[in-house]
């Protein structure tokens, strides 16, 4: 099925650029439906990656550890469903755990698994919330993603720099004053 999947996308790749380049056969584009067909495949790997795979949870591993675990500038490389065009910035994630920890790296993982799909931010931000709420069971979870639209700055408006800010707050996070403070502050959001 891989296979079959990949021989689409370089056919693909290749009537993509018989219709924009005029010169389409030249050396230099030769290879260019393979390489393509090749980057587009690991740039949506997370639709084949299961979250709970990368959520192993530590049951106390953190010896009744209460109080936030935030993972800060976890890099965003995604590509933006409207216009397939890179979507980059970084993400913040924490939580409050309940009993249950999660490696670190985890978090990394996690957001990997989400930004190698075609997205939205706001999807992406918020799916990651929902991953871990459901996987961690914690006391709070905050996820703020701080990302550049390659759609909004080289097509349309052409407004370079623009960074938009998504975020999605969970149990206390969300609703207690101090932790939502605590977490925004540390995402750079206040």
């Amino acid at each position: 099925m891989q296979g079959n999947v990949h021989q689409r996308l370089v056919a693909t790749f290749e009537k993509l650029l018989a219709s924009v380049d005029p010169d389409h056969t030249r050396e230099g584009l030769k290879e260019t439906p393979e390489r393509v067909a090749k980057a587009w495949e690991f740039w949506t790997s997370g639709y084949n990656t299961d979250p709970a795979s990368v959520l192993k949870t530590f049951e106390d591993g953190a010896d009744g550890y209460d109080q936030m675990i935030c993972v800060k500038d976890i890099p965003v490389y995604s590509h933006c469903e409207h216009h397939l065009a890179p979507i980059f910035g970084t993400a913040t994630i924490a939580y409050i755990p309940s009993n249950k920890i999660v490696g670190l790296s985890k978090l990394t993982r996690l957001t990997e698994i989400f930004m190698r799909r075609l997205q939205v931010q706001e999807r992406l931000t918020t799916q990651i919330a929902d991953a871990i709420q459901h996987h961690l069971e914690p006391i709070g979870v905050g996820v703020c993603v701080k990302a550049r639209h390659f759609c909004v700055e080289s097509r349309g408006v052409c407004a370079q720099g623009q960074v938009t800010v998504t975020t999605a707050l969970r149990g206390a996070i969300r609703d207690e004053a101090a932790a939502k403070h605590e977490f925004l502050a540390m995402a750079g959001v206040q």
